[in-house]
């Protein structure tokens, strides 16, 4: 019976048709995503005047919402090494299609922060899980570009709210974009019928025919077959005991905090943004189109910094780009808070997007390489829930701000302090602990 390693054979394949089918799918619904996540920060001006909200109530509403991100990607995120990656995503977006509708249709703010929160448990429980799924079927030489650019998916889903709102919300109103939610229930039973099961869970069940399919179609040439060995016994002995436990066994502890601290600091800085840019320019003088238009900008900024960033990284490593990514983010944002000249703005602001969300998604698979496959997506959807405590205080921290005799453009200097707090955090993640070591001194060695 010949002994086959699924995940070394998935690090050394070559991208195909196979890795581009399940990077449509993970691209599609990270889309969706975003676009469900900025809607609240695009609609707001006028939501606020449909429910006569104050500054406070409205970060108030953002903050109930992200509350149940966070245990999204708690509940779900964690459910997904036990009942499996592709059913946690199906779930994600029947919740976020099905209650953005409803919440479009709200009559007062109850009804919507309502509507919204539970919509806001599928947006929180994807995340982890198609990072997860991606990071799992990607090449091991190109992992990290490809998993930066399919969370660019996240930016366009966003960008895509960003255009819609400028161009139709003020014919259509801000309850139209909600309704466009709806769309990803409609592919549902395409995705369930194309999209792959993670292979770590069909190993842990021995089914190794579907095993055996998956393989087949990561390396053609490898004919793979269900009485193969795909590691049972050894992938069932890692997986024994509850996965959140060993997010601190093996010398992980001081990196899980540290993941924990960078997240945090990311999250805090998307979501403050992502809430109240817009709100920010508006009360610095420009108009309801320009001001989304910052939005727009934020989003090209987030694609730039993931895309250069992931080059990057398959090429001097996650820890330098990262680094340098928090330190350029502070820079900026001390900029932004002095700056009158519109043009610099922009280019500022697309900077911002860089090192806030490009910063996310380079973190994101830094964090799923690190943990063993096992409990991969129990380690990113437990850190993302701690870091979610990040994204609900933000929107409150930056209205209570606003608040102040401050001027609007002033409250940018708020997100330099957690660009430093995150890079500080990078020096402490201790790599010779992850499994990405162990991967490639496997692979070193087969070599």
């Amino acid at each position: 019976m010949r002994i086959v390693q699924a995940s070394q054979v998935v690090a050394e394949s070559k991208f195909n048709r196979f890795h581009l089918l399940v990077f449509l799918w993970c691209f599609y619904a990270i889309a969706f995503d975003g676009f469900d996540i900025a809607l609240y920060g695009i609609g707001l001006p006028s939501m606020m005047n449909d429910y006569d909200l104050t500054l406070v109530e409205a970060g108030a509403i953002g903050s109930y919402t992200l509350v149940g991100m966070m245990l999204g990607s708690f509940i779900l995120g964690s459910l997904s090494d036990i009942i499996g990656r592709k059913k946690i995503l199906a779930l994600c977006m029947l919740l976020f299609s099905v209650f953005s509708l409803l919440a479009g249709l709200a009559p007062n703010s109850l009804t919507f922060t309502i509507m919204r929160c539970i919509a806001a448990l599928g947006m929180g429980g994807l995340m982890p899980a198609v990072i997860s799924v991606m990071t799992e079927y990607s090449p091991k030489k190109k992992r990290a570009m490809i998993v930066a650019t399919m969370y660019c998916g996240y930016s366009i889903g966003a960008i895509l709210a960003s255009l819609i709102g400028m161009y139709v919300m003020e014919s259509l109103g801000w309850r139209f974009l909600y309704w466009l939610g709806i769309i990803p229930l409609f592919t549902l039973p395409i995705f369930l019928k194309q999209f792959p099961e993670s292979l770590s869970y069909l190993i842990v069940r021995n089914r190794g025919k579907e095993i055996a399919d998956i393989l087949n179609k990561v390396d053609p040439k490898g004919k793979y077959e269900a009485t193969d060995d795909f590691e049972y016994v050894a992938v069932k002995e890692r997986a024994k005991g509850l996965p959140a436990k060993k997010l601190f066994t093996d010398n992980r502890v001081v990196s899980t905090l540290a993941f924990w601290t960078m997240v945090f600091s990311c999250l805090l800085m998307i979501y403050g943004l992502n809430t109240w840019l817009p709100k920010i320019m508006q009360g610095s003088g420009y108009g309801i189109t320009s001001s989304l238009s910052f939005s727009l900008v934020l989003g090209v900024g987030q694609i730039g910094g993931s895309l250069l960033g992931g080059y990057l990284v398959d090429r001097v490593g996650h820890r330098k780009v990262l680094l340098f990514m928090f330190l350029i983010g502070a820079i900026c944002f001390a900029s932004l808070s002095v700056t009158s000249n519109t043009y610099l703005l922009y280019v500022l602001i697309a900077l911002g997007g860089a090192c806030t969300g490009g910063t996310q998604n380079l973190v994101n698979p830094y964090i799923s390489e690190f943990y063993p496959q096992e409990i991969r997506t129990t380690g990113l959807s437990v850190t993302v829930g701690i870091g979610r405590i990040g994204a609900i205080l933000a929107p409150l921290i930056i209205g209570l701000l606003l608040t102040t005799n401050l001027e609007p453009q002033q409250a940018f200097m708020a997100f330099a302090v957690p660009s430093i707090i995150g890079g500080m955090a990078l020096l402490a993640v201790q790599e010779k602990y992850g499994s990405f070591d162990m991967v490639l001194k496997t692979t070193n060695k087969s070599a």
